[in-house]
């Protein structure tokens, strides 16, 4: 047990010992005395550790002491009488109830050898390959496809993909048939062959991870299980023009599925060399995305969890990541063959396992009209790029780089000492050690003090110095991150940035990008709004564009919820804000809504759609929690059935284990019957967001496809360039203008139909920032 918040866990034999207690049960009394703050045990406040024990020694038990309480004298005394109650409540509180009646059978305690069938398929399922190692000596491999879905086992006992999980499944003890065509008439007849399926799986190999720089080295293509075909192209980037040209007519071939893995990157690549893949595209890590969203999709992980196939590892053929990692040119040809040939082999193996998993989910529709459509589109945004104005970006940051070395006197300043503002553990003894900030102050597991955000925000009215290292550092990111970043990005061939777009890495659904991030971009501060000035269109002929969905989010919220009052205002195209703060505060006239009591609606409006608490709606609106509870409240009161929606959404979760969108996409929630209130508060939140959010994502996606495809048939010059959250940027040929804007308005406001109206909002100008 515990002994006062200044002691750690206790061994009784030793504070017997220590402290000549005759009893071992006797610490329980002393425990009564003392109490525990830690834990929120009351005792007598002001009984410390000596004391208590020398009573204890002396009177044998708490209801010794106050039998003799009139032998004790002065503050001892009246520090017991008064707190009486709360000592024979502690001491209740520390005592382990030995009368509960419990029926237990002696013998299911015995701990027996564990059962190594029933084991196995635990450890297969959660993937606890080393535990199994370690506790077996031998390799776990999955026996079958796996659990694809919760509760759904995905392939048939007679697959042939079925391995035995002894062995682990390999190129060197599985049987297969893999062709290097290293003459013209080898790969005229593979042409041949390929002109005449509906389908066929490729893969390239390159020589670097860029796909704006990278060279193809070969080319693998699949349509047979554990058959694949190797070109291999020469150094020479004429040779290996000529080579990729014979493919040309069938990668253009509009009525032949490609099949892929990260197959964006490929087409990217094959996009350097003039050849444009058409026709319906089939990707294996989107397919698996879709199908489970929070795990991970690389081709690896897929081969050993699906296929139970441990494919060949990069690592043995150019090295580990590094400086002296080697390239996919100097592999000597016949482990090139066999790698790259692989690689298309097993994805389409996957292709046949996901395909049909999609198509028992319900996830086919989701897959074909959305997912797998956007993947060439995003392959194109990514392609035309956007530009930047670098001397814009120079000369901010000489302005950002001023105003910190100011920000930096000023700490130092107020701080009476250097020091390394940059140092989390310089600053902790600054913030805490010297100017005594927080005498609880927290340290992390380094034994430094912790001087996260979280923690500098909740000090913020202590001291000016925390909201001045708060600026300093919002600076220094914004500076570090994005205007000394952007211009190193720029690619030398285009003079361009080219963000790449991560279609299966939130499992909300949403699109992410990186290199650079342009999701997060600071737009809310002056500062960060700078960094948008930097985007700008081509060239003098052209201007940008930003249509922007309006509230989108508190629409599908109206929509999924069907409450009346919220549906109303969306139509009548009042101020969703203000009509809220009506509901709230009880306000008749939407004219006579303060500032204030918007402000408060607004951050009520979108922090419900993310189920907020009580707690956290006090925090973001600096009010006290019963000022937050009660605006929570009203907002229910106001809109009964949102509160309705949210309640169905927590029970369709709890039974199904899973929510969805309106298009049908899932978003698995295993803790949501969790008995951990905080893990299980989180999966809750989730169950609620998630449709919105989701639906959100699927509803922009529509909308890109419509567009793109419209841009297209109308033979315009116009390009769509960028997506950020609910936004679209078009880099706009200055004299399709006023018809691009009619066309992009209309294609994102009917990309689907809801029980209200959506709005898209449009802006152009000569930056980005202009535009929005």
């Amino acid at each position: 047990g515990r002994a006062g918040g200044d002691m750690e866990i206790i061994d009784k034999t030793k504070i017997c010992e220590k402290f000549k207690i005759d009893r071992p049960e006797q610490i329980i009394d002393i425990m009564g005395l003392m109490g525990d703050s830690s834990d929120n045990i009351p005792g007598a406040p002001g009984i410390g550790e000596k004391t208590a024990i020398k009573l204890i020694e002396k009177y044998g038990s708490i209801e010794n002491i106050y039998k003799n309480i009139d032998e004790i004298t002065g503050k001892q005394k009246e520090k017991l009488l008064d707190n009486k109650e709360q000592v024979m409540l502690s001491k209740e509180l520390v005592t382990i109830k030995l009368d509960v009646p419990v029926k237990i059978d002696v013998k299911k305690l015995v701990l027996d050898d564990p059962d190594e069938v029933l084991l196995t398929k635990l450890f297969e399922e959660l993937e606890f390959r080393s535990t199994a190692r370690r506790l077996f000596q031998k390799e776990i491999i999955p026996t079958q496809a796996g659990s694809i879905m919760q509760g759904t086992l995905f392939g048939d006992n007679d697959s042939d993909t079925n391995n035995s999980a002894d062995e682990s499944q390999n190129i060197s003890n599985t049987k297969h048939e893999y062709i290097l065509l290293d003459t013209k008439d080898k790969r005229k007849k593979l042409i041949e062959q390929l002109n005449d399926l509906k389908e066929f799986c490729f893969d390239t190999e390159t020589s670097e991870l860029n796909p704006h720089n990278a060279e193809i080295v070969g080319l693998s293509i699949s349509w047979e299980m554990h058959k694949a075909y190797y070109v291999h192209l020469p150094k020479g980037q004429k040779e290996a023009q000529q080579i990729l040209d014979e493919f040309k007519v069938v990668f253009g071939n509009e009525k032949i599925r490609k099949i892929g893995q990260n197959i964006k990157y490929d087409i990217l690549v094959l996009k350097n060399y003039g050849i444009q893949v058409r026709g319906e595209i089939f990707d294996s890590m989107i397919a698996h995305y879709l199908l489970q969203p929070d795990l991970r999709h690389n081709l690896n992980y897929l081969s050993e969890q699906y296929l139970g196939y441990k494919p060949v590892q990069i690592e043995e053929l150019i090295g580990k990541k590094g400086a002296n990692q080697g390239s996919m040119r100097n592999v000597p040809l016949e482990k090139l063959k066999d790698y790259a040939a692989e690689d298309a082999d097993l994805t389409f193996q996957l292709k046949e396992l996901f395909e049909k998993e999609l198509e028992k989910t319900g996830l086919s529709n989701l897959s074909e009209t959305i997912e797998m459509p956007l993947i060439p589109i995003l392959a194109e945004m990514e392609s035309a790029g956007i530009k930047i104005n670098t001397s814009a970006l120079n000369e901010f940051a000489k302005d950002l780089n001023k105003e910190l070395i100011k920000i930096e006197e000023k700490i130092i300043d107020q701080a009476g000492v250097q020091f390394n503002i940059s140092s989390p553990k310089q600053l902790g003894e600054v913030l805490f050690d010297q100017l005594k900030l927080d005498p609880n102050a927290k340290k992390t597991k380094s034994k430094q003090y912790s001087t996260s955000e979280e923690t500098l925000v909740k000090l913020a009215d202590k001291h000016p110095i925390v909201n001045d290292v708060l600026e300093f550092r919002s600076l220094k990111k914004l500076l570090s991150t994005y205007v000394e970043a952007l211009p190193k990005l720029m690619s030398e061939k285009t003079g361009k940035i080219h963000t790449s777009y991560n279609q299966a890495v939130a499992a909300t659904g949403r699109l992410s990008s990186n290199n650079p991030n342009l999701q997060n971009i600071p737009i809310r501060e002056e500062r960060g709004r700078e960094i948008r000035k930097a985007f700008i269109p081509q060239d003098k002929d052209h201007i940008l564009l930003a249509a922007d969905y309006s509230q989108i989010e508190l629409r599908l919220m109206a929509h999924m919820s069907q409450d009346e009052k919220m549906i109303e205002a969306f139509k009548n195209n009042t101020d969703i804000h203000t009509a809220t703060a009506s509901k709230i505060f009880h306000v008749e006239q939407l004219s006579d809504v303060t500032k204030d009591q918007r402000r408060k609606a607004k951050t009520a409006n979108f922090g419900i759609i993310y189920g907020i608490s009580a707690f956290g709606l006090s925090q973001r609106l600096n009010i006290p929690r019963t000022e937050a509870k009660q605006l929570i409240d009203e907002y229910f009161n106001g809109f009964p059935k949102v509160k309705e929606y949210m309640d169905k959404s927590i029970s369709v979760a709890r039974e199904k284990g899973y929510v969805e969108t309106l298009m049908g996409r899932k978003r698995f929630l295993k803790d949501i019957n969790s008995r951990n209130a905080t893990v299980r508060g989180f999966a809750e939140r989730n169950a609620i967001n998630a449709p919105i959010q989701g639906s959100a994502a699927d509803i922009i996606k529509l909308a890109m496809i419509d567009v793109f495809r419209e841009l297209e048939k109308q033979n315009l010059k116009t390009k769509m360039i960028l997506q950020v959250h609910d936004e679209l940027i078009f880099d706009v040929y200055k004299p399709e203008l006023e018809q691009v804007k009619e066309l992009v308005k209309n294609k994102m406001e009917n990309a689907v139909m809801l029980s209200i109206p959506l709005t898209v909002d449009l802006g152009s100008g000569e930056n980005w920032l202009e535009a929005h």
